[in-house]
């Protein structure tokens, strides 16, 4: 694998990572399932802000979003470490509870990432701030079809673990296990009985991005339990603000640092994440010494601005855009002169990303398939079209209301509705249809019948056929070959 010079490091590049990484794959089920949990929630029904063009009609709830909705959340107990708590999946039971334990920390709780049997925090970091994201914006509508409650809980399930993870102000623990033991055998979490050691950035050994979007998580996890539990947030935020100057003071990449993570979560650059970071700290303690962070002192330097990236656990950028967009939507009128018209090129930026998104736009990408599904990377394709969708039906909403009725992209213009119905094209061509599972459930036998071996071989067979058919995009038949496979190895396994 190249390494990147440290020099490099801090500026983030205009494309992912090497797609043959692992940490393009393992952790994208998890990634993915956030962004259809926060691109379902927005076609749900209405916002919960007040003020509506007089065109904007309410969404109805569509039950098939809806139960997409509860599925994903479903997957986020499937993932979870640690001493289960009303635990809603049969097949799963205590594991992973000596986690940390070598250095006297409880890191028990955390999920793990896709198959496997690793914590990597990085990614499970960024789940948490996107999940944060999509509880503060979307609340409401899981609210409508019960599920916020389970939202919750599965933010709390990470944050509890990230906590945990940060014992003193300089170190930040970001990954339990090994992973090249781990991938070498398929085992329930349950019964695994390797060692699994821990790793840590510190003052030596510095890791940026890893602090910083730790530090992103917290920020933005403090403003969802701002109101339910403040001294639960007021700790969160306490985190969040040591692991940024941590992360700051002691700037350096933690895949030059740890060279042994660039086979699974290698990172290409931690300017993004140090702005991603302070953008949260902003908004969750107006603190303006953050927001001059990201304009004044470093947006030059690590923004790439009027350059367009995609969304994802290693490129924060336009997800930072569109984050400090909203600061110009709804709260700039008092804001400093420099500070304003550094966040208008922010947003300048995110029209950028979103002009690209918009199929029939004049600067319309053209990394996609012939349906239209945003395709970036053959290895692990689906991670930027759901991220994509998720950034579009957060701005469109934006722009629905601020009341800002029209994007121009290169002289045309484009409404709220258009980026909204470009988000729900990419998640339409994701999603599984029940009908399908259930028929499939059917033919591999009742799983409510069967043994916890069973069910849980049964759910593999489900999420595999997901992958399946995400790698062969929908190709004629694949869905029945897929079915014969299944109840194969279901005959001859059980």
């Amino acid at each position: 694998m190249k390494r990147i010079s440290e020099a490099e490091m801090g500026g983030k590049q205009a494309e992912t990572s090497n797609p043959r990484d692992r940490g393009s794959s393992i952790w994208c089920l998890l990634v993915l399932v956030i962004g259809a949990l926060v691109v379902t929630a927005a076609a749900l029904t209405i916002l919960k802000y007040l003020h509506f063009s007089k065109n904007n009609e309410a969404h109805p709830i569509n039950k098939k979003y809806a139960d997409a909705l509860e599925l994903a959340l479903q997957f986020f107990d499937v993932q979870k470490s640690g001493k289960l708590v009303d635990n809603r999946i049969p097949w799963r039971g205590d594991s992973g509870l000596q986690d940390g334990s070598e250095e006297n920390l409880d890191l028990s709780k955390g999920m793990y990432d896709a198959g496997d049997a690793i914590k990597f925090g990085f990614p499970m970091a960024f789940t948490a701030t996107v999940l944060s994201w999509s509880i503060l914006e979307y609340g409401d509508q899981m609210n409508a079809v019960k599920q916020l409650g389970y939202a919750y809980n599965s933010l709390r399930w990470i944050t509890d673990y990230l906590i945990n993870s940060h014992p003193s102000e300089n170190v930040l623990y970001f990954q339990v296990g090994d992973p090249g033991l781990d991938h070498k055998c398929w085992e329930r979490p349950e019964t695994m009985t390797e060692r699994r050691p821990v790793t840590q950035v510190n003052t030596s050994f510095p890791g940026t991005e890893v602090a910083a979007e730790t530090a992103a998580a917290l920020a933005s996890a403090s403003l969802v339990f701002k109101e339910n539990d403040p001294d639960y947030s007021s700790s969160l935020l306490t985190h969040a603000r040591q692991l940024f100057t941590f992360a700051d003071t002691y700037r350096a990449s933690y895949s030059i640092s740890i060279p042994q993570v660039q086979g699974f979560y290698n990172s290409t650059g931690y300017g993004d994440e140090l702005l991603w970071a302070a953008s949260w700290l902003y908004h969750a303690t107006r603190d303006d010494s953050y927001l001059r962070y990201v304009t004044e002192l470093n947006g030059q330097r690590f923004a790439n601005m009027e350059i367009t990236t995609w969304f994802s656990w290693d490129d924060k950028l336009a997800g930072t855009q569109v984050l400090l967009s909203r600061i110009i939507f709804f709260g700039a009128k008092d804001m400093p002169t420099v500070e304003n018209l550094d966040l208008q090129m922010y947003r300048k930026t995110a029209e950028l990303v979103m002009c690209g998104l918009l199929p029939d736009s004049p600067t319309a990408t053209s990394r996609k398939t012939d349906g239209g599904l945003i395709w970036i990377t053959e290895w692990n394709p689906l991670q930027h079209a759901v991220a994509s969708a998720f950034l579009a039906v957060l701005y469109s909403d934006y722009m629905l209301t601020s009341q800002t009725e029209t994007l121009y992209c290169s002289g045309n213009s484009y409404k709220p509705d258009d980026l909204r119905n470009f988000a729900i094209s990419q998640v339409n061509r994701n999603l599984v249809a029940k009908e399908t599972l259930c028929r499939m459930i059917d033919m591999c036998s009742a799983v409510n019948e069967l043994s916890l071996n069973e069910q849980a071989f049964v759910h593999v067979c489900l999420f595999i056929f997901k992958l399946v058919r995400v790698q062969f995009m929908f190709v004629k038949n694949s869905t029945f070959l897929f079915m014969f496979v299944c109840l194969i190895f279901t005959n001859m396994f059980i």
